[in-house]
């Protein structure tokens, strides 16, 4: 009983971690309809970012401020990534692929490419090796489940009351509408790209104060659970992709109390599968028609 109570503790620490990550892809998706593949680099440049400057204050000598000022830290300098890689990669294709069958090709092979250019530039700037993130706390998942919630429950607050949520949840159901409305929507989307990589920031440095290190191509598993999550949750659904993450993760540690302890992966893709066979979009997801 011990053991299942454990796993869930844990599990539902690495899920709220992994709903941080699922929440910048849903974001995305929610406004513009396509998968930001770099997200997960974010994610990594987030940790690195966080590693720096959490070291520089001190580390473990001063726990606090050196987690708090790490944190923030990192999430300014991927809100800033965020909002560069809007800008440079994915602005310039909206207006020139509008009304076109590329239109939502173009952008998500600038996507994949944009990640492997960061994970290589990752690389050449840091080297290939891993690095510790210094132990700040003794118990570190309940001051990560609690930090993820409270991040949650404020980003809810600010798509359902705030003028910035509103001009959001317009320009996802009709882009033209809202801008013939007064939505500054390229605004928007450039806060829409910096709030979710800041939420992949949170989660990049609580996951490596919980694992221990950070390395150019951690973004890859960690992406790829938090896009698995956003879909299970139903892509462009905030909410949904909490519950995915959570879902993913406290499923993930149950699985590690079994003999397919290896098989994690596996079985996270195959439940993916078998949600989408019975629901196409997602446990919280809802169909909507398409104009044409």
């Amino acid at each position: 009983m011990h053991r299942i109570f454990e796993a869930l503790v844990t599990g539902l620490a690495q899920g709220a971690m992994i709903a941080l990550v699922a929440l910048g892809y849903t974001m995305v998706f929610g406004i513009l309809k396509m998968i930001n593949f770099a997200h997960s680099e974010v994610f990594m440049m987030a940790a690195y970012v966080g590693l720096f400057i959490l070291t520089a204050l001190g580390g473990a000598h001063s726990p606090w401020i050196a987690g708090i000022g790490g944190t923030v830290g990192a999430m300014i300098g991927a809100a800033a990534l965020g909002m560069l890689i809007e800008r440079v990669a994915y602005r310039p294709l909206r207006a020139r692929g509008r009304g076109t069958r590329l239109s939502r090709i173009t952008p998500l092979v600038t996507a994949l490419a944009t990640s492997v250019f960061l994970q290589n530039a990752a690389q050449l700037m840091f080297s290939a090796k891993f690095r510790p993130y210094p132990r700040l706390f003794e118990q570190t998942r309940p001051v990560i489940f609690i930090v993820a919630v409270v991040v949650m429950v404020l980003l809810n607050q600010l798509v359902k009351k705030t003028w910035f949520g509103k001009a959001m949840r317009a320009l996802s159901s009709n882009e033209e509408a809202a801008r013939l409305m007064g939505v500054r929507t390229s605004r928007v989307i450039s806060m829409t790209f910096a709030v979710g990589s800041g939420l992949a920031a949170v989660g990049a440095v609580l996951y490596c104060l919980d694992q221990s290190q950070v390395y150019p191509t951690m973004g890859v598993v960690i992406g790829t659970r938090a896009f698995v999550a956003a879909v299970l949750g139903g892509i462009g659904n905030i909410t949904g992709a909490m519950l995915g993450g959570l879902l993913l993760g406290v499923l993930g540690e149950f699985v590690k109390l079994t003999d397919y302890s290896g098989g994690v992966d596996v079985l996270v893709f195959l439940v993916l599968i078998g949600v989408l066979l019975v629901k196409p979009t997602g446990l919280l997801g809802s169909t909507a028609g398409e104009k044409v």
